[in-house]
This record gives structure tokens, C-alpha cells and sequence, in this order.
């Protein structure tokens, strides 16, 4: 619905002597201006008067001026005033502000040569800070957990029970489908190969070595902490938002204690017992793909497993799943703590935190692969 005073230009044209004159009329402020597409033509009509030099403008006659209709002149104007120009009394303070902030020079940034070795230095200062961190919530870990040994009864042990609740049983789910679905990707692929060379007998040797002693824990440590590292990292953030860290802190209760310590308790427990639990989906899903492509029978592969795979490997995979727990658990822990009272440090801490963990457990796969690597062959 248009208002009343809407803002209007009338264009005089030249007539004889007399120059092109533009007269506004009505309300040019931006409630006025926001009217029924009032800004578009009004746009559209200083520009097609733009580099028109001797255009008398008449200002007089407008109701009510504000700085967002000052600015529409201004801009059609280039910037400066025109020669012919008729303005109210109470309309020239608001132009010459407007002339004042036009000549305004912002100085130029100086370009330091030295930047890329600020950024490289500053990296590897917040590199050292985030170890001094992470080495002081080990240390904080241990303390609790020797407390912990020395008083259980008082012992946080419905966090530890909810923890693995939260992170392994809930997680059984994902890490089966995962786990089923590399066993007959990797089966499929390796028969496949095998066949050419008569070798179909080895896809047990290739599927057992393979899943329970790298797949599974890898596969495992990296759900978890994309789904569960992720969770604590953001849980502890959302609590540094609203502050009941402050508040635990004030009514005396331990954040270690309570928060961290059961999370990575729970982890080192449920870890290893999902790294069976993948390795076994792992292996059911290409002794299923092993039947299909190479016609072996379920009780074959069940009857090769042991052979094939050494004793040694479990035990590999078994604390490969322990140490991947409590080093997700740690990480997580350490960025949640780290997060500022915003939403904008509690999603980027939380994406760090995830991508830090995962290339933590790859870091440390790496790290058993070379330490392990004459065990188990």
C-alpha cells in the first residue's frame, strides 16, 4: 500500500536558456524509500542522470531527509556538491557531513615482507602451547586415576558406566555396518587377484592379517572419533558456554575427576571390545563375499582363521584399540576445555578436535606398525 509524501524526482527539461532542472518532492527516508519498489525507479532515474553536468537540483521541497536518501544525492552527485543546488536549512548540516566523511583518506596498510614468517612463527607458538596443555591433562589424568585407585568406593563410577554406555554400546551399530561393508569390499577385491594366480586359498591369510590387525582397530578408532570424540568435545564446549565448568568449579567439584577421567576410563574399556566387534562383522562380511566369488565354504575360512593368523595379532589389535581410546578421549578433552563462551569457538573447536584425533590415531598406528613390525609373522 503506497504511503502519503511517497519520494518523488520530477525532471524539468532544458527550455530555451533555462538548464535541466530535477526537483524532489515527499518523505526520503528508508521506511518511505522500502515502499513498493520505491528505490528501484528512484535508483534507476539518478542514475540515468549521472555525467550530466548544469542540472539545477531543488532539495527544498522534500518533507523529511535521512542519511540513507542524503546518500542516493550524494552518489548520483559523484561524490561532491553540484553547482546549482537548493537545500533546506535543516538539510545542509546533514551534506555537510557527508562532505566531511568524503574527504576522509584512510591510510594504506604497509605490507610487511616478514608475514609469512609471522604466521610460521605464530604456528609453532600454538603448537608448543597446545602440547603444554595436552602434556599437563596427561598429567592431571594420572593423578586422578592413582586417586581413583586409591579411593574406588568414591569413585565416579555412573560417568565411567554412562561413558561406555555413550561410546560403545551406541556405537555397535555404525561400526558393524562399517566393518561388514570393508570385509566384502576388501574380499571382492582380493579374489579377484587371487583368481588369476590359483591363490583363491589365501584371501583367509589376506582378510585375517589385514582386518584384525590394522583395518579393525583403525576403522573402529576413527568412528569413534568422529562420533563419540566429537560428542565430548562438545559436550564439555556447551558447558564452557554456559558456564558450569565455572560453576563445578566454585562448588569445589574436580573437572578431572568428574569429566575427564571417566571419559577416557571408558574409552580404553569399550575401545578394544569395539575393535573385536568390528573385526568379527569385518571378517563375516568377506567370508560372505569369499563364498559368493570363490565358492569357500564359511566352515573353511572359520577352520584357517587361527593358522593364518597368529596369536600375536590379536593381542596387537587388542592394545592398538586401548591406546586409540585414550588418545581420542584426550584430544576431545583438550579442545573442549579450550573453547571460548561462543558458538563460533564451540563449532571450530569441535571440527579441530575431530580432525585432530583422527590424525592422532594415524599417527599412532604408524607408530606400532614400526614398533611391531617383526611380531606376528
Amino acid at each position: 500500500m503506497p504511503i502519503e509524501n511517497a519520494p518523488t524526482l520530477t525532471i524539468n527539461h532544458a527550455t530555451g536558456e533555462a538548464a535541466q532542472s530535477v526537483v524532489a518532492t515527499g518523505i526520503w527516508q528508508v521506511h518511505a524509500l522500502a515502499q513498493c519498489g520505491a528505490i528501484k525507479k528512484i535508483t534507476a532515474t539518478l542514475k540515468s542522470l549521472d555525467n550530466k553536468p548544469g542540472i539545477e537540483w531543488d532539495l527544498s521541497t522534500v518533507t523529511s531527509l535521512d542519511h540513507i536518501g542524503a546518500q542516493m544525492f550524494w552518489n548520483a552527485w559523484g561524490k561532491k556538491r553540484p553547482a546549482l543546488l537548493k537545500l533546506a536549512a535543516q538539510q545542509e548540516e546533514l551534506f555537510k557531513r557527508l562532505e566531511a566523511a568524503n574527504a576522509l583518506k584512510l591510510p594504506r596498510a604497509r605490507r610487511s615482507h616478514l608475514t609469512w614468517v609471522m604466521v610460521l612463527g605464530f604456528g609453532i607458538l600454538s603448537f608448543f602451547e597446545h602440547m603444554h596443555g595436552f602434556i599437563r591433562l596427561i598429567g592431571q589424568v594420572v593423578q586422578d586415576i592413582g586417586r581413583f585407585i586409591r579411593h574406588p568406593r568414591t569413585g565416579p563410577w555412573r560417568e565411567i558406566s554412562a561413558n561406555i554406555f555413550h561410546s560403545g554400546f551406541q556405537a555397535l551399530g555404525i561400526t558393524a555396518l562399517v566393518g561388514f561393508l570393508i570385509g566384502v569390499v576388501l574380499s571382492y577385491l582380493s579374489s579377484q587377484q587371487l583368481q588369476m594366480f590359483g591363490g583363491d586359498m589365501y584371501i583367509v591369510n589376506i582378510l585375517g592379517m589385514s582386518v584384525i590387525r590394522e583395518l579393525g582397530p583403525l576403522l573402529a578408532a576413527i568412528l569413534v572419533a568422529g562420533r563419540s570424540g566429537s560428542s565430548i568435545t562438545a559436550q564439555l564446549g556447551v558447558m564452557r558456554v554456559t558456564e558450569e565448568l565455572d560453576a563445578m568449579l566454585v562448588m569445589g567439584i574436580s573437572h578431572g575427576y568428574r569429566l575427564i577421567m571417566p571419559k577416557v576410563v571408558a574409552l580404553a574399556i569399550s575401545m578394544p571390545l569395539l575393535v573385536v566387534w568390528t573385526d568379527a562383522m569385518a571378517l563375516l562380511g568377506g567370508m560372505a563375499s569369499a563364498m559368493v566369488e570363490l565358492n569357500l565354504s564359511p566352515r573353511y575360512f572359520i577352520q584357517k582363521l587361527p593358522d593364518a593368523v597368529p596369536l600375536a595379532n590379536y593381542t596387537i589389535g587388542l592394545l592398538k584399540g586401548a591406546t586409540f581410546g585414550i588418545l581420542i578421549a584426550l584430544v576431545s578433552c583438550h579442545f573442549g576445555l579450550r573453547i571460548k563462551p561462543n558458538t563460533e569457538s564451540l563449532g571450530r573447536g569441535t571440527t579441530t578436535s575431530v580432525v585432530t584425533a583422527i590424525t592422532v590415531v594415524i599417527l599412532a598406528d604408524a607408530v606400532f606398525a614400526i614398533i611391531f613390525s617383526d611380531v606376528g609373522f
